[in-house]
C-alpha cells in the first residue's frame, strides 16, 4: 500500500516542481522588465542633468 501511495505522488511532485520552476521564470520576467524602466529612466534623468 505505502508503495502505490509514493508511485501516485511522483507525478504529482513533477507537476508541482514544474510549475514552480515557471512561477519563477516569469517572476524573473517581471523584474527584469522593471529593471528596464528603472534604467530608462536613469538614463532620462541623466540626459536632463
Amino acid at each position: 500500500m505505502t508503495t502505490r501511495r509514493i508511485t501516485m505522488f511522483i507525478p504529482l511532485l513533477a507537476v508541482l516542481a514544474t510549475t514552480a520552476c515557471e512561477t519563477v521564470k516569469g517572476a524573473g520576467r517581471d523584474i527584469q522588465g522593471a529593471g528596464t524602466v528603472v534604467q530608462q529612466g536613469a538614463t532620462e534623468v541623466q540626459q536632463d542633468l
